[in-house]
């Protein structure tokens, strides 16, 4: 879970512009400009049908506007005090952007002077549009023998909010050390806390996997994206899940010459709906733990190219460009969301995640087919009208006597016709939980 919250600006102005006679009401009104001014440090500049919404001090009424392409609006009001506020809700790949500002206690009387507008300092928002839905990583005991499989990893993105989300060059990355309670984990300094946390960067292990073409997801969709083999293993394995689906994407790229954990995918799914490996690493696959990694997705808001991010040897962790499990350090401001997974009641974990990205983490029983699955925001998915009569209750899904604390049987209510939205606290020991059976195993 990622989130970036800048501080909320605000302006007083008295101003005003023309007047006229409002025949109807028998009162006169005002011409009220209103500019939009946008962090001259952001990433968005003005653009035009942002709404503008002014509210009386006095007797609450209300009354609104829209801008032009330069971010002003002309609002008539009558004489009073007012607060005007503005959203401006914008997208960029993976993440939507909340611009929002408020100008208080403005005073409109027949004493104004022509020009004045009053400004309404917008400040800017990242928030998760894409998020973690589902981390299916610790593998089922093999029915008749005394280990596991667990090359059927997958994860599934869940387009969380109320707007189109573009996936066009989102990546998907872990952090090594590969486990959390790894003894040889150097990352730790004197002080007890990760060296890279203080730089406000993310190492991502061995490789970047970005997706590439037209790839959107409309508000409530979603997708699975196998981390090993995007295959039936059911074929093999019983207890094991199908990953063969044609609407599956997969981190597949044929560098990595390990078949067992890489093999090709299943001819259902096509070659464009093979991730792009950035590779750096010299293994011979692409780890990613069955008992407790920590991934994270992430994409490029400053004009970096996955090319060039991948060409610079200036962002390796300590300059290890050849070594095995070569990390690059990803800035924690393109980060989008994450989730450190734990082993279960192990005290030599080690969070490797910052806790910008992830705050806390979910602890995991492996080699039970359990997955981790992100919780319900009851609130939130209660108030969207069309859920009404949709949503089932009684959740009993989960595992080792974990649950979904909203009660809401997610995957029942998606069934049912409903839109859920999942909680984003950005600390996954409270957004996720363990569910006894992963939620697309048939």
């Amino acid at each position: 879970m990622k989130k970036f919250i800048y501080a909320l600006l605000s302006g007083v102005l008295l101003l005003g512009t023309s007047c006229e006679k409002d025949e109807g009401n028998g009162y006169t009104t005002y011409d009220v400009s209103v500019q939009l001014v946008y962090p001259s440090d952001g990433n968005f500049t003005a653009v035009a049908d942002v709404p503008v919404s002014v509210r009386s001090t006095i007797n609450d009424a209300t009354y609104s506007g829209k801008t032009d392409a330069d971010g002003k609006a002309v609002i008539k009001l009558p004489a009073g005090v007012y607060e005007f506020s503005a959203t401006d809700k914008r997208t960029e790949t993976g993440s939507i952007f909340v611009l929002s500002g408020i100008s208080s206690n403005v005073t409109v009387t027949d004493a104004w002077e022509a020009g004045d507008v009053v400004e309404i300092n917008m400040s800017e928002s990242k928030l998760g549009q894409v998020v973690i839905k589902e981390f299916y990583c610790g593998g089922w005991p093999i029915e008749g023998e005394t280990r596991s499989w667990a090359n059927d990893k997958y994860v599934i993105l869940y387009n969380n909010s109320e707007e189109p989300a573009v996936l066009t060059d989102l990546c998907l990355a872990v952090v090594y050390p590969a486990n959390s309670n790894n003894s040889n984990n150097y990352d730790y300094g004197d002080d007890g806390k990760l060296w890279y946390e203080a730089q406000k960067t993310v190492p991502a292990g061995q490789a970047y996997w970005a997706f590439t073409g037209d790839v959107e997801l409309a508000p409530g969709e979603q997708v699975v994206v196998a981390l090993c083999g995007a295959i039936n293993h059911t074929l093999t394995y019983s207890n094991s899940v199908d990953l063969s689906e044609a609407a599956n994407y997969v981190t597949y790229d044929p560098n990595f010459t390990n078949t067992t954990i890489h093999p090709t995918p299943s001819e259902q799914i096509a070659s464009s709906h093979w991730l792009k490996g950035y590779i750096y690493g010299t293994s011979t696959y692409w780890t990613v733990s069955n008992t407790s990694p920590a991934l994270f997705i992430f994409s490029p808001t400053d004009g970096t190219t996955l090319d060039s991010f991948l060409a610079t040897t200036t962002n390796y962790y300590q300059d290890k460009v050849s070594d095995s499990r070569a990390r690059k350090m990803v800035p924690e401001e393109w980060v989008i969301d994450g989730i450190e997974v734990f082993v279960k009641d192990n005290n030599k974990n080690k969070k490797r995640l910052t806790a910008a990205v992830d705050a806390g983490a979910i602890e995991m029983t492996n080699a039970q087919g359990y997955s981790l699955y992100r919780n319900v925001d009851k609130e939130a998915t209660e108030a969207i009208e069309s859920n009404a009569g949709k949503l089932i209750y009684g959740y009993t899904g989960g595992a080792d006597g974990e649950t979904d604390p909203s009660g809401i049987d997610a995957e029942a209510s998606i069934s049912n016709g409903a839109r859920i939205i999942y909680q984003d606290s950005n600390n996954s020991s409270s957004d996720f939980h363990q569910r006894a059976k992963a939620s697309i195993k048939k």
